[in-house]
């Protein structure tokens, strides 16, 4: 009779084990290179769970066999080993369009794409390797089980802050397409509904063993996504999300191909073509423009008349609230330089200022530039500075809002100014790095997370696209898509009236249930020492 993780398969009868039992077992039996190539082929596939696919009924057939590979291992080492090679597989797939960016130039950067996609996905492996060993360390059953759940868990929320932090594509944001199904992110944010979709995902690794805890599975695991699914539905209004009166948004996408954006004898030109975009809509009604990253490619206080021309098309009352770069004064040395959120109204004064504050390493700046001989990507000579991080700005008649520049918006529980609570978020990008790859899909996918944690709406501006408005329980109201030219209007969303419970606690609550998870599995579930 076979066995998984050195327990009997009953399956469907004593005699013959059912067609799942022999699947679970074979997988159970691979070794060596089969078993890696196994688990790569499984981490490569589970991505397609993730945005813009989002199969999520993936989850349900890779988290089942990542466990049955896991059972078969001989050691928590190998097991360690099987959760690489899975990971290394889930990164490649999900991580793939960070290629598109060095290929906007090419001929300096076209050869940087194997090793970059390889070595990150191969760091980035680390964290699922760790969640196998440690499952690996639990009995086999349902302790292996939660144990890669929380293992899992725990890890992806270490990978959001470990090494400056890149939490992209955590598990939870597989349910990004089903609004009912991101309500439990309300209150225990992207990590709460990571640990419960690992958790009822490879649950069904238990209907291998038959008996009563494969029928608990069956029972189980459909009354719990029911569950989850009708809570999130009740909680979604039935009515359309209340507007801010008297606020009509213009959010402008110029779709400008990064191969000419990086070029700075266009960007006078691609200057233009925002003014001019902004003109075209005068007269219908908008209060705000907003421009995407980057739309004024050089200081506007170097720049001679350039906050004039803004502040033409400056709607009476309002602002354009556009990315720019900053510099310091000339004559100020060393030189600084900052990629910021500038706001600009009519009578050309600069209003508020926002600078970024988490730089993409190799993008934005060099880490250790004084020993490795690298340039950015983005071809800059000068590593920007950081700025100070979250805040809250007020100006221009517009509710109290959060400025976050390009990935900030990925930090989950990081979003959001620490000296008082805004009304709404506003995330401007520029994706056109990215091309028509899943990454802007994936960068979209995070700011609808964003707005149900927070219980904020967000607006979104990028180059181009995607450009939106969401609403606080990361609904999309307008959208402009990936790769179109266009002026989105919009209102904008009111932020649900009291803050939700991830707002008010973070990841507090999910980091303590984790520890004490990681030390009741430890004290009682483990495997003997031989194992």
């Amino acid at each position: 009779m076979p066995t998984v993780g050195g327990v009997r398969l009953t399956g469907a009868g004593p005699e013959r084990p059912s067609r799942l039992a022999r699947l679970a077992a074979a997988l159970a039996a691979l070794g060596g290179w089969r078993r890696w190539l196994a688990a790569w082929l499984l981490g490569l596939g589970s991505v397609l769970a993730l945005p813009p696919v989002g199969l999520v009924p993936v989850l349900f057939a890779a988290f089942p066999a990542l466990v049955w590979l896991i059972d078969g291992t001989p050691s928590r080492r190998a097991a360690f080993a099987v959760g690489w090679w899975f990971g290394l597989g889930h990164f490649m797939a999900g991580t793939y369009w960070i290629s598109n960016a060095l290929l906007v130039e090419a001929d300096r950067y076209a050869w940087l794409i194997p090793p970059t996609l390889v070595g990150a996905s191969a760091y980035l492996a680390i964290y699922p390797a760790l969640a196998c060993a440690f499952a690996r360390w639990m009995r086999p059953g349902w302790p292996r089980v939660a144990a890669l759940a929380v293992g899992w868990t725990a890890l992806e929320m270490v990978r959001g802050v470990a090494f400056t932090g890149f939490p992209w594509n955590p598990i939870g944001s597989a349910w990004t397409e089903i609004p009912a199904m991101l309500q439990p992110a309300a209150a225990v944010g992207v990590h709460g509904l990571g640990l419960l979709t690992v958790a009822l995902a490879a649950a069904p690794a238990l209907l291998a063993r038959g008996g009563r805890a494969g029928a608990a599975v069956v029972v189980g695991v459909p009354l719990v996504l029911a569950a989850v699914w009708g809570g999130g539905a009740l909680r979604l209004p039935q009515a359309a999300t209340a507007v801010q009166p008297g606020i009509r948004l213009g959010i402008v996408q110029p779709n400008i191909p990064q191969h000419e954006k990086v070029r700075a004898q266009f960007r006078e030109r691609h200057f233009a073509r925002h003014l001019a975009m902004t003109r075209a809509a005068a007269g219908t009604g908008i209060t705000h423009f907003v421009w995407p990253e980057t739309a004024i490619g050089f200081a506007l206080s170097r720049v001679p008349g350039a906050a004039e021309a803004i502040a033409r098309v400056v709607p009476e009352g309002g602002l354009v609230i556009a990315g720019a770069f900053r510099a310091s004064p000339p004559a100020k040395r060393p030189a600084r330089f900052w990629n910021s959120l500038v706001a600009i109204d009519g009578k050309a004064r600069s209003v508020a200022v926002y600078d970024k504050a988490r730089l993409v390493p190799f993008g934005e700046y060099v880490p250790l530039r004084s020993v490795l001989a690298f340039t950015q990507v983005t071809g800059g000579r000068f590593d920007f500075s950081r700025g100070p991080g979250p805040r809250t700005l007020s100006v221009g008649g517009l509710p109290a809002f959060s400025p976050l520049i390009c990935y900030e918006i990925i930090f989950s529980g990081r979003v959001v100014g620490a000296d008082r609570r805004p009304q709404w978020l506003l995330n401007v990008t520029n994706d056109g790095w990215f091309g028509d790859s899943a990454g802007p899909h994936q960068h979209f996918a995070a700011a609808r997370m964003r707005a149900v944690e927070e219980g904020l709406p967000v607006v979104r501006a990028a180059n181009s696209g995607i450009s939106a408005v969401i609403d606080p329980f990361g609904r999309v109201v307008e959208r402009l898509g990936l790769g179109r030219v266009g002026l989105l209007e919009a209102a904008l969303p009111l932020p649900l009236p009291e803050p939700t419970g991830f707002a008010r606690f973070g990841h507090l609550p999910l980091s303590v249930f984790l520890v004490l998870a990681i030390a009741a599995l430890a004290a009682g579930w483990r495997c003997r020492p031989s194992a």
